[in-house]
């Protein structure tokens, strides 16, 4: 039987900035197959994973995982406004992110168990 997979992919354009300055506590993403403002709004409030691999191993594991949250759309083109509990480090621009569902467990646990994305403003 295939793998399904429970996630929507998204791409970290960078961090929000003005003409001079950039503001490292609110991130960029483009979410795949989203194109205008009104297919973004289906997204706020879904939960964001940043994975990725660390050089050594805590707790028997390399992976890591910055989460964060879509906040709000940015623009008219489907990007949006995120937060991530710690900033998301620059060379982590142009890097893939999971959009999951929030989950009714903890964070971790939704991960592991891949919770599905439903049409939900949540």
């Amino acid at each position: 039987m295939p793998s399904t997979r429970l996630y929507a992919k998204g791409r970290i354009l960078g961090h929000k900035r003005g003409k001079r300055d950039t503001r490292p506590n609110t991130s960029l993403i483009q979410i795949e197959g989203v194109s205008n403002k009104e297919e973004a709004q289906f997204y706020l409030g879904k939960r964001l994973a940043y994975v990725y691999k660390g050089k050594r191993e805590i707790k028997g594991s390399k992976i890591r995982v910055i989460w964060g949250r879509v906040t709000r759309p940015h623009g008219n083109s489907g990007v949006v406004k995120s937060k991530f509990r710690s900033n998301i480090p620059p060379h982590a621009f142009g890097a893939s992110v999971r959009v999951v569902r929030p989950s009714l467990f903890s964070i971790t646990h939704s991960l592991m168990i891949g919770q599905m994305l439903y049409p939900s403003s949540i």
